[in-house]
């Protein structure tokens, strides 16, 4: 006789949900090398089909439109090789000499502090702020970001094949679901907000990007482009990319230009995040596209501790594409409320 099936309790629901969340991140874990260039790939794909649908929506032919977008993705990467790749490569061999000059002037900040009174070991000083250490963090931070650049041909046929995938994917939906019309719906909103979400990002991305940039080059800060380029990838973490990205810089203007021109540094970068973050992107993104705090520094360890730096990166849109899936089920609503 055929025993009446009994629905799980809900600790036995929460235990077997915490057993498959840590077999996946287990997995995740163990296919890293995989795992970072497909993101990726889906990362760029996902900005690269509104230029594409916008062209086939203008009568543009397809193989045209995916080729004029392909080359674009192309230039788009070799200008940014040609640009970072080179200070990159300079700055890193320059760490060491950076370190030094940190070292040092943290022992005459000891001394300074000595003069007024203030007894301070610099060994104390170092256990808990060590500027040597933070820029060495920013130059392991650097080479692993550019060490993806050596996966750029995996990377650039993954991104099109999955906009050939793009293409085909509506077609393939409607033949194949049994409700199509609810599901294109869902589909589509779906979409439709991570685009929405990718686009406005990555323009107020840029726009931080080509500002720190600026700011650095009228300065004397060098390696300019560097610092915008980080600037660019990390403030699409936000409150916390934002002072990532300063760090280094900062530091190397105390290096190189002294006391007064990092403070103007740090200055800089508090106002262009100030009007960037609190100012323009608010307006376009609204109130609904947004993340805690709390969920914003988790996503960041957790995804930084699965895939290292591109993971940093990756973190809040990969947490923001989780959340859009949530709020578009009406039975998942209310953990898409908990993580904004």
């Amino acid at each position: 006789m055929i025993e009446e099936y009994r629905p799980l309790s809900p600790t036995a629901r929460f235990l077997l949900s915490a057993a498959a969340f840590v077999v996946i991140v287990a997995g995740m874990k163990a296919a890293v090398t995989l795992l970072i260039p497909f993101l990726l790939s889906l990362f760029i794909a996902v900005i690269a089909a509104p230029p594409l649908f916008f062209l086939k929506e203008k009568g543009v032919p397809s193989g045209l439109a995916m080729v004029s977008v392909v080359g674009m993705i192309i230039i788009v990467g070799l200008m940014l090789a040609w640009l970072v790749g080179g200070s990159l490569n300079d700055f890193t061999s320059n760490l060491p000499s950076y370190q030094e000059i940190l070292k040092q002037q943290s022992q005459r900040l000891v001394s300074w502090l000595g003069e007024q009174g203030v007894e301070l070991e610099l060994k104390a000083l170092t256990t808990y702020f060590d500027p040597a250490k933070a820029m060495a963090l920013a130059g392991s931070l650097m080479s692993s970001l550019g060490n993806v650049l050596t996966q750029a041909f995996l990377i650039l046929i993954t991104v099109i094949f999955m906009l050939f995938e793009a293409n085909s994917f509506q077609t393939k939906l409607k033949d194949h679901a049994e409700s199509p019309e609810r599901s294109l719906a869902r589909v589509d909103a779906i979409t439709s907000s991570i685009k929405r979400y990718m686009v406005i990002k990555t323009s107020t991305s840029l726009l931080t990007g080509i500002l720190v940039a600026t700011l650095l080059a009228l300065l004397g800060v060098d390696y300019p482009l560097l610092w915008g380029t980080l600037a660019f990838l990390f403030n699409y973490v936000p409150n916390i990319g934002s002072i990532i990205a300063a760090v280094p810089a900062v530091l190397l203007a105390l290096i190189q230009l002294g006391p007064q021109m990092a403070l103007w540094t740090a200055v800089g970068y508090l106002i262009i995040n100030s009007v960037v973050g609190n100012g323009i992107e608010p307006r376009f993104m609204g109130k609904g596209l947004g993340l805690s705090p709390l969920i914003v520094f988790i996503s960041l360890v957790f995804w930084g501790w699965i895939l290292g730096p591109v993971g940093m990166f990756l973190s809040v849109p990969l947490t923001m594409t989780m959340k859009i899936v949530l709020d578009s089920n009406p039975d998942t609503r209310n953990y898409a409320a908990m993580l904004g």
